[in-house]
């Protein structure tokens, strides 16, 4: 169904365009009513009774319960080749929606794809040194050309340089934004989210036309915690807003890395007090992979593979074509010999390898388990 003719979607555009009405509060409201058709159809003095709603607002949900502002929205969202998708959708992603706060409706410039639940999301200072930018990029490309999607949010410093990584490595990008998707912010960025569409997507909680606003940034930082399964902080001061990212991503049992700077200088202060609290140090790409928590269920690739975690990325060819003959029951050693029409020494020393690797496991009986955990 079009979202124009589904007044569910209709409705939930409808609750993000009214002023006053932030995240928490929709959630309050979803929490209590359980659609967004429900909250406009509900008298004010019970919309009252939810925590945080006063007269004012309730007033405005009263108001607009004829949806005419959203179906406008919706009409400007397919002129620009914009999506709008409601929590409802297939396409939204499957880890914001374990978040506490997940947004109603996402407004998507391009796709969203399966693999992009192997993302992890760059973060870092807007007025970053040579260093910090050199290591967004290097971490970046690494990730990409491994199979891994960079998130960031398009910002100044850090983020920049990390899209333009995994650009410049071929790889996949989501920006999240902040302001509407037809309000580019920075302005100087608007080459770049062109550029990150052709290999990626834009995504947005805001109103299409919502210009930058101080409170939106920090509410940005939870969708690029919650749309990936850990986040890299590079050059964060002790007050940068990227340590909310980094606040989000504990909050939503994500793995939160932090890349070491210079111990005299406060622009890595935050990064350091991460990995003090116990952030994971990272200085290569492989301890990311090697850190990361498995996927909720398997994915497959494009070419045919299952991947379980993404430790898996980090395999050679070799590797990677023994492991997929290893299933997740107990499966015979001879079996694995026959199936891989390679020598019987190479694919011992192999099983090895991944047994290293913890991605298998010996069982009694010559038999081998391919592991998940």
């Amino acid at each position: 169904m079009a979202p124009e003719d589904d007044r569910e979607t209709l409705a939930a555009v409808q609750l993000n365009l009214i002023s006053g009405l932030g995240p928490r509060l929709q959630s309050l409201l979803f929490q209590r009513f359980g659609s967004a058709e429900s909250i406009f159809d509900a008298p004010g003095s019970e919309l009252l009774n939810v925590a945080g709603i006063g007269p004012k607002v309730s007033a405005e949900i009263t108001k607009h319960c004829n949806l005419d502002q959203a179906r406008d929205e919706v009409a400007k969202a397919q002129k620009h080749g914009i999506r709008i998708v409601p929590r409802s959708s297939a396409e939204y992603p499957p880890s914001l929606k374990e978040t506490s706060d997940p947004p109603p409706v996402l407004s998507i410039r391009q796709n969203l794809l399966p693999e992009d639940r192997l993302a992890v999301a760059i973060v870092g200072s807007r007025s970053c040194t040579h260093y910090g930018r050199t290591q967004a990029h290097r971490f970046a490309g690494a990730l990409a050309r491994a199979g891994i999607v960079v998130v960031s949010g398009l910002a100044r410093g850090i983020d920049a340089a990390a899209h333009a990584g995994a650009l410049e490595a071929g790889g996949r990008t989501i920006a999240v934004c902040a302001t509407g998707l037809l309000k580019t912010y920075p302005p100087e960025h608007v080459d770049l989210a062109n550029r990150i569409v052709d290999q990626g997507a834009l995504v947005s909680e805001s109103p299409l036309e919502r210009g930058p606003q101080r409170g939106l940034f920090p509410q940005r930082n939870r969708i690029i915690a919650g749309m990936s399964l850990g986040v890299i902080i590079i050059e964060a001061s002790e007050k940068s807003g990227s340590l909310h990212t980094a606040r989000h991503a504990m909050e939503q049992n994500r793995e939160v890395f932090a890349v070491p700077g210079r111990i005299d200088t406060p622009a890595s202060l935050g990064c350091h007090n991460l990995i003090r609290d116990g952030a994971t140090l990272v200085r290569h790409f492989d301890d990311v992979l090697e850190s990361l928590a498995p996927l909720s269920s398997p994915l497959k690739t494009d070419d045919d593979k299952t991947i379980h975690t993404p430790r898996e990325l980090n395999l050679n060819e070799q590797e990677r074509a023994i492991l997929n003959l290893v299933d997740t029951v107990a499966t015979p050693i001879d079996q694995v010999l026959s199936e891989s029409q390679m020598p019987t020494s190479r694919v011992l020393s192999t099983i090895t390898v991944l047994e290293m690797k913890r991605l298998v496991r010996r069982l009694p009986g010559s038999f081998l388990e391919r592991t998940t955990g």
